[in-house]
């Protein structure tokens, strides 16, 4: 299945991205969320919104996005702001046609570095040891989801 755009994200606060093109190249990053000063509580969700239609806008299409799905958060601002990020996507997806999918952390991270308990450092060294440049454990994980993903469409790498 070459040619296939997938998305990967690893939704929070900070958003991790992967994104692999059509012809199997990897970009990857982190982007902010932050409520911004004099803001109201949605426009978070919004800035998120457009900034998957420009992610969409660059690669031209998604085939398939892939989704960190965690199940225990440190707090509840966290399981607030990540149910908001996730209801975002899941409409957008939805409104685009684009399949989706959450994957649990436990999977990811038994995919990345052998071991489903891994730490954040371990993740970021898993990927480092790919060739990927990357310090963000958010980013890390959207990298490690991204390599499991493109296993599970049978492109191999």
């Amino acid at each position: 299945m070459n040619g296939l755009i997938l998305l990967t994200l690893d939704l929070g606060t900070i958003t991790g991205w992967a994104l692999r093109d059509r012809e199997g190249q990897i970009s990857h990053g982190y982007t902010s969320f932050r409520p911004q000063r004099f803001e109201g509580g949605g426009m978070r969700y919004l800035r998120f919104k457009r900034w998957l239609t420009e992610i969409k806008g660059i690669a031209g299409d998604i085939h398939a996005l892939y989704f960190e799905e965690v199940r225990r958060h440190v707090g509840v601002d966290a399981a607030h702001v990540y149910g908001g990020l996730m209801a975002t996507l899941t409409a957008w997806c939805e409104h685009h046609n684009i399949p989706y999918q959450s994957v649990p952390v436990g999977t990811i991270k038994k995919h990345a570095t052998g071991k489903g308990n891994a730490g954040k450092n371990e993740v970021i060294a898993a990927m480092q040891a790919k060739g990927h440049p990357v310090t963000d454990n958010n980013e890390a994980d959207a990298l490690a989801l991204l390599h499991w993903a493109v296993q599970l469409q049978g492109d191999g790498q």
